[in-house]
Parts: structure tokens; C-alpha cells; sequence
């Protein structure tokens, strides 16, 4: 999968993994992706909603050796 642009969220805490996505994002064109690399437990709940309400596309979701992988689609 090709992956246009990198987010290292490791060591925030919520609210920031999602507020650097979404600043990440505005920088971005349509149909672009994102892969944010996360060590919040909550981030995972809270990738699902922001996709759900945002619209953009929550394409994979992973987890390795304590880190969250989530690749956005920018809507």
C-alpha cells in the first residue's frame, strides 16, 4: 500500500494523536494516505469514531509490540 505521508504520535496521550492527525490531514489532498503510529491503548477507539465522523477512510488498523498502526484515506 502506498503510504504519502508519516504521523509519529508515540508518547501522546488523547487528545493530541487525533488533533496532529487532523492537522496532518488539512495538508493533504483527496485520496491521499496517512499512517499514524500511536502508543495511546485509546487511540484505537478513538481512530474508529474520528473515521466514522470525519468521513475519511480508516483503511487498517494494526498493533505491534505495544504501537497502534491506523492508515487514513483523507476523504
Amino acid at each position: 500500500m502506498h503510504i504519502d505521508k508519516e504521523l509519529d504520535a508515540r508518547g501522546l496521550v488523547c487528545p493530541l494523536p487525533i488533533l496532529r492527525t487532523k492537522q496532518s490531514l488539512a495538508g493533504m489532498i483527496r485520496g491521499q494516505t496517512l499512517r499514524i503510529i500511536a502508543t495511546d491503548p485509546g487511540s484505537v477507539i478513538d481512530f474508529q469514531v474520528f473515521a466514522e465522523q470525519t468521513g475519511n477512510e480508516l483503511l487498517s488498523m494494526s498493533e505491534s509490540a505495544d504501537e497502534f498502526i491506523f492508515i487514513l484515506k483523507k476523504k
